[in-house]
């Protein structure tokens, strides 16, 4: 058996075009655009079509695009029902999983697997996940879903949807940044899953679905809410540094440190600091840009281990109004770029994923009637 490593640390397990991840130099580029040049110069439109065309586009194909998600925003009436009749109490990632699932039945040709037909299925989920999110937000308070604009940007459009009120241009900018920021990040948990489901051939709703499933693990998307629970019990700046030690000291895990990949600062998180000090003074409260500062160091401090992507966006997410269990939703509704341009990049070149495990029970153990046994 060739040397096997739990979690598949470090092992290559395909090859990719569409995202580089420098873990010793902390860079992260999508098809080699660095993701600080998208961050300060893109948006999340333009973003998507990176990643599901491998160049940028023209201002026609830019143009041509936002059209495209902006009419496969609206909901089938039956996913609508579907979702009114959850209980209220279902979380927004249960009812995300559930309502791409059903999404299925509504694709009209489902049976056409042609690189056309599932490039369309890619802008259709991406387009149409930010309606399910918010519309549940909507339904399980008692109110009716808001239609979608039919115009506007993703970001713009995501956040009218949550509060039915136009948002400001920079809080849209400033979601808009967030979503280009978690739009991939190579073989991570959820992609890794969305490609092995994609690798049986099964449909790009069936491989979502498993990305969706995956991602809303605490260990993976859901590590973010855990870290603004975590700033909310902390609640003022000097009770930080105290309630950080002794979680340390108790060898409490302190969700939105470390990185499998990383050995330096997460770049991503580099960014959403800066939104998150900026949100803050504009805001005029910097309090959970203070508290996340104090834990960074004292973590940094005592444990050598940099702040991810997830420390910072709790922050940014909390303080432009986001209901807490809607920030791994979030990070779904940007991350179905990436899932579904690596679920087009295994369609492409497929090969079944099917690897090993390294036997370790016990061997030639004798079969021993049922009667005899003690």
């Amino acid at each position: 058996m060739p040397t096997t490593t739990d979690g598949l640390e470090d092992i290559v397990a395909t090859h990719s075009r569409i995202c580089d991840l420098d873990g010793k130099l902390g860079k992260l580029t999508y098809y080699g655009v660095d993701i600080h040049d998208l961050a300060q110069n893109s948006s999340f439109e333009e973003t998507a079509y990176l990643l599901w065309n491998g160049v940028l586009p023209t201002r026609a194909q830019l143009d041509e695009l936002k059209l495209r998600l902006q009419a496969h925003r609206v909901l089938p009436e039956q996913i609508l029902e579907l979702m009114h009749l959850l209980p209220k109490t279902t979380t927004p990632m249960d009812v995300l999983r559930t309502s791409v699932s059903a999404l299925s039945a509504f694709d009209g040709n489902l049976t056409d697997t042609s690189p056309e037909a599932n490039h369309r299925r890619a802008e259709r989920l991406t387009a149409v996940m930010p309606t399910i999110v918010a519309g549940w937000e909507q339904i399980r308070h008692g109110r009716a879903p808001i239609t979608p604009l039919t115009d506007h940007d993703h970001a713009t459009n995501f956040l009218y949807m949550l509060t039915g009120k136009m948002p400001d241009s920079y809080t849209a900018h400033v979601l808009d940044v967030a979503l280009i920021l978690h739009a991939d990040h190579e073989l991570n948990a959820s992609t890794f899953a969305a490609r092995v489901t994609a690798a049986t051939l099964a449909d790009m709703y069936a491989a979502i679905v498993s990305a969706v499933g995956t991602l809303s693990g605490p260990l993976h998307g859901g590590a973010n809410e855990q870290v603004i629970r975590m700033l909310l019990r902390i609640g003022e700046l000097d009770k930080a540094e105290t309630y950080i030690k002794e979680a340390l000291a108790r060898k409490d895990r302190i969700m939105g440190f470390g990185h499998r990949v990383y050995r330096t600062e997460d770049p991503r998180a580099n960014y959403l600091r800066e939104i998150s000090r900026e949100l803050g003074k504009r805001t005029g409260d910097s309090t959970w840009f203070d508290i996340s500062e104090v834990v960074a160091r004292v973590v940094k401090e005592q444990k050598g281990l940099y702040s991810n992507v997830d420390f910072y966006s709790a922050s940014v997410y909390y303080m432009i109004g986001m209901p807490i269990d809607l920030d791994t939703p979030i990070f779904a509704c940007s991350r179905v770029s990436g899932w579904t341009a690596h679920v087009l990049e295994q369609y492409a070149h497929n090969r079944l994923i099917r690897p090993r495990a390294e036997y370790e029970g016990p061997k030639n153990t004798p079969y021993v009637a049922v009667d005899q046994r003690g």
